[in-house]
C-alpha cells in the first residue's frame, strides 16, 4: 500500500477545515485529494485532535510491545511443557 503523503497532524487538520464549515469538494480539490479519501480520513481520524492522536499513537506502540511480550513468552511455556512431556 502506497503510504500517503500526509502526515496525520496534516489529516487531522484538514478535517478540522471541514468541521469548520469549509464545503468537502473545495477541501478536497484545495489539498489535492478524493472524497472517498477524505471520507475514510474522517472514519479513522474523526473527532480527534492533535494530543489525541499523540496519545493514540503512544497506546498503540505500548499495546505492539506487551503483544510481542506475550508471543516470547507464549512460545517459551510451549517449549517448557514440551521438554516436561518428553522427561515424563
Amino acid at each position: 500500500m502506497k503510504n500517503s503523503q500526509f502526515t496525520e497532524t496534516q489529516i487531522v487538520g484538514i478535517l478540522n477545515e471541514a468541521e469548520a464549515g469549509t464545503p468537502v469538494k473545495g477541501l478536497c480539490r484545495k489539498h489535492g485529494i478524493s472524497s472517498p479519501t477524505y471520507y475514510k480520513w474522517k472514519a479513522k481520524y474523526g473527532g480527534l485532535d492533535v494530543s489525541q492522536l499523540k496519545r493514540l499513537k503512544e497506546v498503540e506502540g505500548e499495546l505492539a510491545q506487551y503483544k510481542k511480550m506475550y508471543a516470547e513468552l507464549a512460545h517459551e511455556n510451549y517449549a517448557l511443557k514440551e521438554l516436561i512431556e518428553k522427561k515424563l
